[in-house]
């Protein structure tokens, strides 16, 4: 048997329901290259996994859904044969409740590295992954980010506006990754407005987290035009 320490968890949260795509389908259902983009985002982290395999360790997949989506999920998985082995957790009112939900899953022994990604974010690249997970192996926290492209301009209460140093600035991605014991920690506090990510929950029981770089094609599916774009994707990736 495996010792507990040697396991990593990923955390993938899906609760969108779809509603910016123009859809009565939840945007991590909607077909991405003939299958749910939700899949996709699984394999890549099942392909992430098999290269932990190799150096000794074993990620287990926990997937947060809404109880009212999990048995369109699995319909899903039977007509898709979707081999992918995972849990279910459910999910909450809010991003950290899903977040905390699926942390309840990993056992309180553990000592690894969780990482939590968002489900329709299917083209984070292995690489990224790995970054993040062995980063945080060492430092305790690690996010993905990549530098702003685009003009910033600050918008004050009064509406005047002020162009601000993009090179102050990162967007930030996910899978963002912890030491389990700290992320335990952290989900621990009362939810809060101030919480914008998971990074931001740890950060506030006094984490530091790392910055690694993260990979352009890993966007967030959230309209109609990043549906057309994951359509392009899914062929080059």
């Amino acid at each position: 048997m495996e010792m507990e320490e040697k396991n990593d968890y990923i955390i993938i949260v899906a609760g969108g329901k779809g509603l910016r795509m123009g859809s009565d389908v939840p945007k991590q259902f909607l077909p991405v290259g003939g299958k749910p983009v939700l899949m996709h985002t699984l394999e890549r982290f099942h392909a992430y996994g098999q290269q932990l395999a190799a150096r000794g360790r074993r990620l287990s997949i926990i997937l947060v859904l809404p109880r009212e989506q999990q048995g369109y999920w699995q319909q899903l998985c039977k007509e898709h044969a979707f081999q992918v082995p995972h849990r279910i957790a459910d999910g909450g009112r809010t991003r950290f409740e899903s977040s905390k939900n699926g942390l309840a899953l990993v056992p309180e022994t553990a000592d690894g590295v969780v990482g939590i990604h968002d489900g329709v974010r299917p083209f984070v690249s292995l690489e990224v992954i790995g970054r993040c997970f062995e980063t945080a192996r060492t430092a305790g926290a690690a996010i993905p980010v990549l530098p702003v492209t685009d003009t910033l301009r600050h918008i004050a209460p009064d509406g005047s506006g002020k162009n601000v140093l993009r090179s102050d600035y990162r967007i930030v991605q996910t899978p963002q990754a912890f030491a389990i014991r700290l992320a335990k920690e952290a989900f621990l506090q009362p939810d809060s407005e101030a919480f914008t990510d998971d990074a931001s929950v740890v950060e506030a029981v006094g984490g530091r987290v790392a910055m690694v770089d993260g990979n352009r094609e890993n966007i967030k599916l959230t309209t109609p035009f990043d549906l057309q774009m994951a359509e392009r994707l899914v062929n080059e990736i």
